[in-house]
């Protein structure tokens, strides 16, 4: 009688072994035996370029963001267009990336590969760097594990319906989060991001620039900062790199000052004003703007999530030896 029981038993743990099998194999030492100098030459570089390019941390967080929510977390954004192709990076979203990202990642997988040749994947690259210029900025710190593969593909023409735009409303915005599995909250937390950084002028200039017949510019804005923008972007139809910093007080420092900003009409995109006045996220706004402990958790939470969307392993993808190119050329 117990023979159909070790049978069940057996099933069971055959079953159990495939599933095991079948889980992801990312880990936060993945590195410490092919390439144990991973860390130390990350940090190195990442601390270099910080100094030398204040922008770099903004912007390579940026670049994480749009590579991750185009078809996973994949350094796919990081391929430059050729002759043949024109890949994530110059879809018009994507133009007025900082270059300094690009430089970083490039410089970083350059001296693994003097290192370690063919063992550290650039998605790898680009998801510690985000986190660790997070950190150096005055973010919190969260995990990020290991083991990611390069896509094998960068196509521009689904760029542009998976990113967020300035201009985006908030029903179209929360949709576009949800579909990739982040809550409202979630979603608040993650926009912080533009605690720093800047923006360019053409991003917000129709909120400061015959803005209705009844104002010159959105009455959401502080009359003030709205003034002073306007000021700083007369000209940035002829100036097209003319920028404003997303949060004007402390834009250099990762901290909840952008959600105070928020409060007090100092949000610079249209996007970000509008979740002070949403229903949905303006709970949330007011959390982070009260509490800068809970805005690094749940940006922490939410950015360990992001780490991991539909990321590549083993035989889904490649390790590049370049992170701008794939091993085989694009036809």
């Amino acid at each position: 009688m117990a023979f159909p029981n070790l049978v069940l038993l057996f099933t069971l743990f055959s079953f159990l072994l495939l599933f095991r099998s079948t889980q992801s194999k990312l880990s936060a030492d993945y590195y410490n035996k092919p390439c144990p100098k991973f860390q130390n030459i990350m940090q190195t570089i990442l601390a270099e370029k910080q100094l030398s390019a204040p922008t770099t941390a903004a912007a390579t967080l940026r670049v994480f963001f749009h590579d991750c929510f185009v078809n996973g977390c994949d350094s796919s954004m990081l391929i430059a267009s050729n002759a043949f192709n024109k890949s994530e990076r110059d879809a018009n979203v994507n133009l007025s990336v900082a270059g300094d990202a690009f430089d970083l990642i490039t410089r970083v997988k350059t001296a693994l590969e003097l290192e370690c040749p063919g063992v550290v994947s650039c998605s790898d690259i680009l998801a510690v760097s985000a986190r660790d210029l997070v950190v150096m900025v005055g973010g919190p710190f969260y995990e990020v594990v290991l083991g990611r593969k390069d896509s094998r593909e960068s196509n521009p023409s689904i760029v542009d319906k998976n990113l967020p735009k300035a201009l985006t409303p908030m029903n179209e915005l929360l949709s576009l989060f949800s579909s990739k599995g982040f809550s409202a909250d979630e979603m608040v937390a993650l926009v912080g991001a533009h605690t720093i950084g800047f923006s360019h002028c053409k991003e917000f200039a129709n909120r400061i620039f015959n803005f209705s017949k009844t104002s010159e510019f959105d009455p959401a804005y502080n009359p003030v900062f709205a003034q002073g923008l306007r000021k700083l972007c007369a000209n940035y139809t002829k100036s097209p790199a003319m920028s404003a910093f997303n949060d004007v007080y402390t834009p250099g420092k990762f901290d909840n000052m952008y959600y105070k900003n928020l409060q007090n009409g100092l949000g610079l995109l249209s996007s970000d004003q509008e979740m002070v006045t949403d229903n949905r996220t303006k709970p949330f706004v007011d959390r982070f703007a009260a509490n800068e402990t809970a805005f690094f958790d749940m940006f922490a939470r939410s950015m360990e999530k992001l780490s991991v969307y539909k990321v590549k392993e083993n035989n889904d993808g490649d390790v590049r030896r370049r992170c701008d190119q794939f091993n085989t050329l694009q036809v």
